[in-house]
């Protein structure tokens, strides 16, 4: 409600080294978090937490779209 969790849901190419890449982002989270605040500073009261997550709609719209054949 008030804002200060953001959830990232990022799309990997390929998706086998998906779990690689969120450890990445995670790991320099901090960092990525800083420099959000530089550029969002007067437009928000609280720079959100944020947490990444693999986006993988499109792995099971694929899956579909198989089925359907």
């Amino acid at each position: 409600p008030d804002m200060s969790v953001a959830r990232a849901y990022l799309s990997v190419f390929p998706s086998e080294k998906s779990g690689e890449i969120i450890r990445n982002v995670n790991a320099n989270m901090k960092s990525i978090r800083f420099e959000l605040g530089t550029r969002v500073r007067h437009q928000l009261r609280i720079i959100p937490e944020l947490k990444f997550f693999v986006d993988d709609s499109l792995d099971y719209l694929e899956r579909i779209d198989e089925l359907l054949k």
